[in-house]
C-alpha cells in the first residue's frame, strides 16, 4: 500500500482512483462497509482504478475546536494498517491545518480529488461534510462530479443503533468493551510504548508493563480488564490490564495503564505494545491491606486466563 503525505504527491499512482474520504477513526464496521462498497464498485473505469482512501491528520476538531476534540480510537499508524488489511492500495494523508480549513469544498475537489488523485468514483457517508465552514456535502460533491467527470455513491447508515466513532467512544467511556467489540468488529486495541514505572507490580508478585499512550488517545474507563497483548514476537498473549490511579498506594496518583502478562518473561521496555480489551472485570478498589489486594489480583489474573482461553481463537482471527 502506498501512503502519500502532502509533500510526497509524486508517489501517487497515475491511474484513476476510486476513493472513500473521511477521518475513519477506529475503522468501525460502518467504515468497513464503506470501504467494502468502494472495493466492489461496478464498471470498466472502476475496475481499472486504484482503490484509494483520503484521510486527515490531525483530526479536524483538534484544529477547529481543540477544547471539544474527541479522544482518538487509534493512532494514525493503526488506521493505515487497517486500510491495508481491508485491501486499500493507496492512502492520501491530508494534513488538516488552518490553511486547509479555509479552502472551499470546490477547490479541495479540484486540487486533491481530481488534480492529484484523478477521481473516477467516490464513496462517502450520507452525513459527510468537508471544505470551509463544512459547506461541502454529498449534493455539492455530486454536482462537481457531473462537471468534472466523476461519480458519487452515497453509503447508507450502517448498524442498529448506527455505528459511529462517537458511539464507540461512549461505550469505552463506560467500560463496556464488549459493546465496543460489536461495533468495531474486533476488540478495541490501545497502542503505546512500554516505559519504566515504579516496579510496584513486581513487588506484589505481578510484574506489569507500563504503557505510555499518545496524549489524545482514548483510554477506557478506569478499572481492571481481561485482555490480550501482542508482544514483539507478534504473538497475542493473555493480559490482565489495570487502568487507574492505584488508590491503594496513592491518594492523588497519576493515571496509568498497566499490563500483566501471566507467564511471559521477555523484556518489553521500549517496545510498542498493542493491548486488546476483552472484558471489564471490576472497578478500582481500596482493600483492607496489601494481602487482600494481592489475593484479588490473583483472582483477576485467573479470570483473565479463563476469558482469554475462551476467546483466544475468536480474538486471534479478528486481531490479525
Amino acid at each position: 500500500m502506498i501512503v502519500v503525505r502532502d509533500d510526497e504527491t509524486s508517489k501517487l499512482s497515475t491511474r484513476e482512483s476510486v476513493m472513500a474520504i473521511g477521518v475513519f477513526d477506529g475503522l468501525h464496521l460502518g467504515h468497513q462497509a464503506v470501504i467494502d462498497m468502494l472495493l466492489h464498485l461496478d464498471g470498466d473505469r472502476a475496475s481499472d482504478a486504484v482503490a484509494t482512501v483520503v484521510t486527515f491528520d490531525p483530526h479536524p476538531a483538534q484544529v477547529l475546536a481543540p477544547e471539544h476534540a474527541p479522544r482518538l480510537l487509534g493512532t494514525l499508524e493503526q488506521r493505515l494498517e487497517g486500510f491495508e488489511a481491508l485491501g486499500i492500495e493507496q492512502v492520501r494523508v491530508v494534513t488538516f491545518d488552518r490553511h486547509l480549513a479555509s479552502e472551499s469544498a470546490s477547490d479541495f475537489i479540484a486540487r486533491v480529488l481530481v488534480g492529484e488523485l484523478r477521481a473516477c468514483q467516490i464513496v462517502v457517508g450520507e452525513d459527510f461534510r468537508f471544505g470551509h465552514d463544512r459547506a461541502g456535502d454529498v449534493a455539492l460533491l455530486s454536482a462537481e462530479g457531473q462537471r468534472l467527470g466523476f461519480g458519487v455513491d452515497e453509503a447508507p447508515s450502517f448498524g442498529e443503533p448506527r455505528w459511529s466513532s462517537s458511539a464507540v467512544r461512549e461505550t469505552l467511556a463506560r467500560g463496556d468493551v464488549e459493546a465496543a467489540t460489536s461495533m468495531l468488529g474486533r476488540p478495541f486495541v490501545l497502542r503505546g510504548r512500554v516505559e519504566h514505572g515504579d516496579a510496584r507490580g513486581g513487588e506484589l508478585g505481578f510484574a506489569t508493563a507500563n504503557i505510555a499512550t499518545e496524549p489524545l488517545q482514548l483510554v477506557p474507563l478506569d478499572g481492571i480488564y481481561a485482555g490480550a497483548a501482542r508482544t514483539p514476537d507478534r504473538q497475542w498473549r493473555r493480559a490482565a490490564i489495570s487502568i487507574g490511579t492505584r488508590p491503594q498506594f496513592y491518594e492523588n496518583g497519576a493515571p496509568l495503564v498497566e499490563v500483566h502478562l501471566p507467564g511471559y518473561e521477555g523484556d518489553l521496555y521500549g517496545a510498542s505494545l498493542d493491548v486488546a480489551f476483552l472484558s471489564r472485570l471490576r472497578g478500582e478498589e481500596v482493600f483492607s491491606d496489601v494481602d487482600a489486594l494481592v489475593a484479588q489480583i490473583g483472582r483477576d489474573v485467573q479470570q483473565t486466563i479463563e476469558i482469554f482461553k475462551k476467546f483466544s481463537t475468536f480474538t486471534s482471527a479478528l486481531l490479525e
